[in-house]
């Protein structure tokens, strides 16, 4: 894509650094190099503000990720590249069935309404929750893991979406400030909103989150 593109040696391509690790490897298969711009702390997509402050006369190009079923600003990353004479490409989920989405955004809706003591994401228009992200306050990732442990063990499935952004890689690290993109691999937790859920197991997901509270102990 970036090759056919004309993307290639000396260029530089902004990426996100928040998953998505293939991105960053196509830019490194095609010649050129990634430079990684933090995250919007809503959507997870990239930051439009953070990729313009990235573009130096070297960058060619930008790839937008849509994310969890969010998607990207695409029109002013677009107006970002008219100024800039850049390339704007999207990197987009697997499309689900209307009705899968529809079931999705119920259980969603019910999770938003129920849960206490985490941050619920910020739905926005279109929101499908290919995955439904909480953020666990607290002291970072040891209480986020803690809170995913004590969840786990009451009999709930639920996984750290991202556990360590691109740009902390060893093959890809870099001296670079992304504190949205730490702070989300550090809080983020995702919880089933799956089509085949009941309404007994959506009951169980909220009793096991609730049951904790949210904010643990401080971990030391």
């Amino acid at each position: 894509m970036l090759r056919a593109a004309g993307v290639g040696v000396g260029d530089e391509v902004v990426v996100p650094a928040f998953g998505n690790v293939e991105v960053a490897e196509a830019v490194i298969l095609a010649g050129a190099l990634p430079v990684f711009a933090d995250i919007d702390p809503l959507t997870y997509c990239l930051d439009a503000g953070a990729v313009e402050a990235a573009v130096t006369p070297r960058t060619a190009a930008v790839v937008a990720v849509h994310r969890f079923g969010r998607s990207a600003d695409i029109a002013r990353l677009h107006e970002i590249g008219q100024r800039h004479g850049l390339l704007v490409l999207e990197q987009g989920e697997s499309e689900a069935p209307y009705d899968e989405i529809a079931q999705r955004r119920q259980r969603a809706s019910y999770l938003d309404a129920k849960l206490k003591g985490v941050l619920t994401p910020d739905g926005g228009d279109g929101h499908t929750y290919q995955q439904y992200v909480v953020r666990v306050p607290g002291n970072g990732r040891p209480d986020r893991d803690a809170f995913a442990r004590a969840v786990r063990a009451r009999g709930v499935e639920c996984r750290v979406p991202v556990k360590t952004p691109v740009h902390r890689l060893p093959e890809f690290r870099r001296c670079v400030a992304l504190p949205e993109t730490e702070r989300a691999a550090d809080e983020t937790l995702a919880l089933p909103v799956d089509a085949a859920l009941t309404k007994r197991d959506m009951q169980r997901i909220v009793s096991a989150c609730n049951a904790l509270g949210g904010l643990l102990q401080p971990a030391f």
